[in-house]
């Protein structure tokens, strides 16, 4: 985002990916080198406090996130350069989102004299991934069990419908000194749609000193030390543990055959298209089945309204 007018200043939302300086991006890193002034809560401050050599440190506490970004946007009006930092991405469960409420109150636009950058990181699923295996290779979400801000129905309900989807989930804030109960909720709606040997992964400080890695199941998933600084990761039906790896496969071994080094594409089906288990295979099936909509949605799991009208449209 680039302003059109002279810069009065400018906000970086810079986002420090798990915490060691191996996995700072290079933009990052330049950008903290580039401000006057960095703002962050405090444990993020010091991830990177020997950067912040000769700079204006203001460091805040965790519930001040408006405080960060009303901080920010006065230092930019001075004319300064801030690095408003926050661990992980910015733009995921961090300072990008509230630094952006700030600036649209304010009056702030695109076109504005202050510029606005975000410069990405690496967010806590992606790393917290890495360090356990291939668990994100298929379909999955992110959910946060803080409610501070987020009505605890409105988070149920997430919670129940990816379970019953079969997402691979990320959770995000499970447990903290207060809020005890939630990762214990969280577990209760899954256990309703999954196999109680479903696998978990706990990691705690990914890449910092204390990191901590569990595997363990969803029946046991509660039982793990978990804390603010925790991710949990929960597979998906298909998703295995091997050699100490958690692996959600894609669907590669339904349809070809590795055998010696070659790749077989298996009976019935054809290499780059999708015949049995893709859309026109399936819409093909359930007409040609000549089954009720109201009996293929229970089979499927898929409303009986949105079946019905596939089986009206012409063929």
């Amino acid at each position: 985002m680039n302003a059109t007018q002279p810069s009065a200043g400018k906000i970086m939302l810079v986002g420090l990916g798990p915490g060691s300086h191996e996995h700072l991006t290079a933009r990052a890193r330049a950008a903290i080198a580039e401000a006057d002034t960095v703002i962050g809560y405090v444990t993020y401050v010091r991830l990177v406090a020997d950067l912040l050599d000769g700079k204006e440190v203001i460091r805040k506490s965790m519930t001040e996130e408006l405080d960060r970004a009303i901080e920010a946007l006065d230092r930019a009006r001075e004319g300064k350069k801030v690095a408003l930092i926050s661990s992980g991405d910015a733009g995921v469960y961090g300072m990008a989102g509230p630094t952006f409420e700030v600036l649209f109150q304010a009056g702030w636009t695109p076109d504005s004299a202050i510029e606005v950058e975000i410069v990405p990181g690496a967010s806590a699923l992606n790393t917290c991934a890495a360090l356990v295996g291939a668990p994100l290779t298929h379909d999955f979400c992110a959910i946060s069990l803080s409610d501070l801000l987020t009505p605890w129905p409105t988070i149920a309900r997430r919670l129940d419908a990816v379970a019953y989807a079969d997402f691979v989930v990320a959770l995000y804030n499970p447990k903290s000194g207060r809020r005890t109960r939630q990762i214990a909720e969280a577990q209760r709606l899954f256990l309703r749609h999954r196999d109680p040997q479903t696998p978990v992964a706990i990691i705690k400080s990914a890449y910092r000193p204390k990191q901590r890695i569990e595997l363990t199941t969803l029946e046991k998933m509660s039982e793990a030390d978990i804390g603010m600084l925790t991710t949990v990761l929960i597979g998906n039906s298909n998703t295995f543990v091997q050699n100490g790896l958690m692996v959600t496969p894609r669907g590669y071994a339904n349809k070809y055959a590795v055998e010696d080094g070659a790749r077989n594409t298996r009976d019935g089906e054809q290499a780059g298209r999708s015949l049995s288990s893709g859309l026109d295979g399936w819409i093909e099936d359930i007409r040609q089945s000549g089954r009720p909509a109201a009996q293929l949605a229970a089979e499927y799991r898929l409303p009986a309204d949105y079946i019905a009208s596939v089986l009206n449209e012409p063929a």
